[in-house]
C-alpha cells in the first residue's frame, strides 16, 4: 500500500499524544510506503489533483521521530490511501482542500475520512441528527432566541460551531448584561451561528471521548476530567485523562450513530459523551489513540489500519 498523510507540521507534534503519529507507526509496521504532505502542498492541475510530497519514516523516539526525504511532485492518484488529518479550524481553506481530495477519490484513492462527509458533518451541528441522544440544544445567531433558551434552562453552555480544544466555550447561568455581551461576542454581533446546550453537571466525572472505527466503538473511553477551576473537559484546557469502560448507555449511543457515520465513509470518528448525552461528533482529526493504548495495552491504530485495508479492498 502507498499511504499519504496530510497533517500539521510533523516536527511540532507531541508523539506521546498524537493520534496521527500512532497511525503512521501502524502503517509503517505493515510495510506501507508513506508520503507526507501539508495543506499548502496540495494543488490542482486542470482536473488532476497534485501534491508536493516527501517520503516519511517514523520512529517512536522522543529525540528523532521522523525522517523526511527531499520533496517531489506527483499526482495524488499514485497513492492508494490518503489520511486527511489536518486539525481545525474548519474554514474555507479546509473546504477547498476537500475539493482537491474529492478529485483524488474520483481517481480511485481511498480518502480517510471521506472529504464529502467532512464538509457535511459539522462536529457540533451534526448531533442534531440524533435527537434521542442529545441534551436540550439550540443553534442560532439571534441573541434573543439564545437568551430565551437560557431563561428556560437556567444553566447553559454556549460554544462556536467551528472551534476545537475548548476554545470559545462559556457557561451562562442567568440572563443579564454580561450574558448578552458574551452572546454578542461569540455570535460576532449576530452574524454567526452558535450552539447552546443545557449544562450537564456530570461533566465533573469527565467528558468521555469514544473512538469509532468504521462505526464500531473501541470498548474503552478516555474520560477527560476537568479541574476544579475549569469545567472544560478538554486535555488542552488542563483536564486529566482517565480510562474507563463503556457503559450500556454509551454503547447504545454508539449504535445509534455508528452505522450512519460508517455509511458516509467516516471511518475514524471520535464522539463525546457527558453523562448520558452525546455532545459532539469529531470527524476531522479525532485524537486519544495513544492515551487509550497506554492505559489498556491495546493498539487502536492497528485496528484502524485493518478497517482501512478492508475498505480499500471493497473500494477496488
Amino acid at each position: 500500500m502507498k499511504l499519504g498523510i496530510i497533517m500539521d507540521p510533523i516536527s511540532k507534534i507531541n508523539i506521546k499524544k498524537d493520534s496521527s503519529f500512532a497511525m503512521l507507526l501502524a502503517a509503517q509496521k505493515r510495510g506501507w510506503g508513506i508520503q507526507y504532505m501539508e495543506l499548502d502542498d496540495l494543488y490542482m492541475d486542470n482536473d488532476i489533483p497534485v501534491a508536493r510530497m516527501q517520503y516519511l519514516k517514523v520512529a517512536d523516539d522522543l529525540n528523532k521521530w521522523h525522517t523526511l526525504s527531499d520533496a517531489h511532485v506527483d499526482n495524488l492518484s499514485t497513492l492508494d490511501i490518503i489520511l486527511m488529518r489536518k486539525d481545525p479550524p474548519f474554514d474555507l481553506e479546509y473546504i477547498y482542500s476537500t475539493y482537491i481530495l474529492e478529485h483524488a477519490q474520483r481517481l480511485g484513492v481511498l480518502v480517510v475520512n471521506n472529504p464529502t462527509a467532512l464538509r457535511s458533518v459539522n462536529e457540533k451541528f451534526f448531533i442534531t441528527y440524533f435527537p434521542n441522544c442529545i441534551p436540550p440544544t439550540r443553534i442560532s445567531r439571534n441573541t434573543q432566541v439564545l437568551l430565551d433558551f437560557i431563561t428556560e434552562h437556567k444553566d447553559v453552555i454556549i460554544k462556536p460551531l467551528d472551534s476545537m480544544g475548548g476554545k470559545g466555550i462559556y457557561r451562562i447561568t442567568e440572563v443579564n448584561d454580561n450574558a448578552e455581551s458574551k452572546l454578542r461576542s461569540i455570535t460576532k454581533n449576530g452574524t454567526g451561528f452558535i450552539m447552546a446546550q443545557k449544562f450537564l453537571p456530570e461533566i465533573t466525572a469527565g467528558d468521555k471521548r469514544i473512538l469509532l472505527i468504521d462505526g464500531k466503538p473501541v470498548p474503552y473511553a478516555l474520560a477527560r476530567v476537568p479541574t476544579n477551576t475549569n469545567l472544560k473537559g478538554n486535555l488542552a484546557q488542563g483536564a486529566i485523562g482517565k480510562g474507563i469502560e463503556l457503559t450500556d448507555r454509551d454503547k447504545w449511543i454508539c449504535d445509534q450513530v455508528g452505522s450512519k457515520l460508517s455509511d458516509m465513509g467516516l471511518i475514524f470518528v471520535g464522539i463525546d459523551i457527558i453523562g448520558n448525552y452525546l455532545t459532539e461528533i469529531n470527524v476531522t482529526s479525532p485524537t486519544c489513540i495513544r492515551d487509550l493504548d497506554s492505559l489498556f495495552n491495546i493498539s487502536i491504530a492497528e485496528q484502524l489500519m485493518d478497517a482501512i485495508e478492508e475498505r480499500k479492498q471493497e473500494y477496488i
